[in-house]
C-alpha cells in the first residue's frame, strides 16, 4: 500500500478480483462480493463478505479481471485506504482486508478497532 492512495477509496489485488471472479461465475444469481464493516466482533468491528446481485447507488465499485467488489459509503468511513486481497497459503484460503485506520484487529483476521 503506499502513501499515495486516497484514504476515500479501497483498491484489491488482481488475486482477490480473479477469485471473485471465479466465485461469481459459480454463481447464477450472483454479480459481486459485497464487503461491509458491522459493529461487533471481539475488535469492536467486523467485515461482512456477502455474494449479491443487486448494488446501490452509493456504492463504491471496484472491478477487473472479471471480478466485482461493491463497498457501501457507511463502510468506506472505516475502510478508506484499504486494500482487498486474497491469500492462498499453508493457513488457508481467505480474503484480507489490509486497513491502515485498524489500530487492532484480533486473531481471526475479521475483527478490527479504530
Amino acid at each position: 500500500m503506499n502513501a499515495q492512495t486516497p484514504s476515500n477509496t479501497v483498491t484489491a489485488t488482481d488475486a482477490a478480483l480473479s477469485r471473485i471472479a471465479t466465485i461469481i461465475a459459480k454463481e447464477e444469481d450472483k454479480s459481486a462480493l459485497r464487503i461491509s464493516v458491522e459493529g461487533g466482533g471481539c475488535s469492536g468491528f467486523s467485515y461482512q463478505f456477502d455474494l449479491v446481485n443487486e448494488q446501490n447507488d452509493d456504492d463504491l465499485i471496484i472491478e477487473g479481471h472479471g471480478g466485482k467488489i461493491l463497498v457501501d459509503e457507511m463502510s468506506l468511513i472505516y475502510m478508506g485506504g484499504s486494500q482487498i486481497d486474497f491469500v492462498d497459503d499453508l493457513m488457508g484460503q481467505s480474503f484480507q482486508v489490509n486497513n491502515p485506520n485498524a489500530v487492532a484487529s484480533c486473531g481471526c483476521g475479521t475483527s478490527f478497532s479504530v
